[in-house]
């Protein structure tokens, strides 16, 4: 889950959390205390404006939460998005946006990996793994948990 303009309630009006600014931006708190703890220090950007002129922080990463992929055992690598339904064009996101991001973190409360994007865009670009929409709004495909262990680096807290 991008974190986006904080004290926005709900920019995603299809989302599944009334609150999904806040649930991402726990996650990202999360995640950058337990990289401190191994001295990798990350500083998010918080404004929309460099969030959009830059990307999510100023060392080039990005977090996403993945709240299921230990029950689901895959990753949801995201793709494309939409901000609702009703749009017809959909925007590179994730993976793909055009911003400074060079590395990709993603998982949940209990591990999290830790990976080059361009690791994750030549995965993609293979065909080799599945693809799907969730909530009509996010285009992702499916990384195996055994493939995210072989390409990125796992973080337990």
């Amino acid at each position: 889950m991008t974190i986006g303009t904080f004290g926005a309630t709900k920019p995603y009006p299809n989302s599944t959390y009334s609150n999904s600014l806040e649930v991402g931006a726990e996650f990202l708190d999360f995640v950058t205390v337990t990289l401190q703890k191994r001295g990798l220090y990350l500083q998010p950007f918080t404004s929309k404006k460099f969030q959009y002129q830059k990307g999510e922080s100023l060392q080039g990463w990005e977090v996403k939460l993945d709240n299921r992929f230990l029950e689901t055992g895959r990753l949801s690598i995201e793709i494309a998005e939409k901000t609702k339904l009703s749009n017809v064009d959909w925007c590179k996101s994730g993976i793909y946006r055009n911003d400074n991001t060079w590395i990709y973190i993603q998982g949940n409360y209990e591990c999290f990996f830790i990976f080059m994007k361009k690791h994750l865009i030549n995965m993609h670009k293979s065909g080799r793994y599945p693809e799907a929409e969730a909530h009509g709004t996010v285009r992702k495909f499916y990384l195996p948990i055994a493939l995210a262990e072989t390409w990125g680096e796992k973080v337990l807290p």
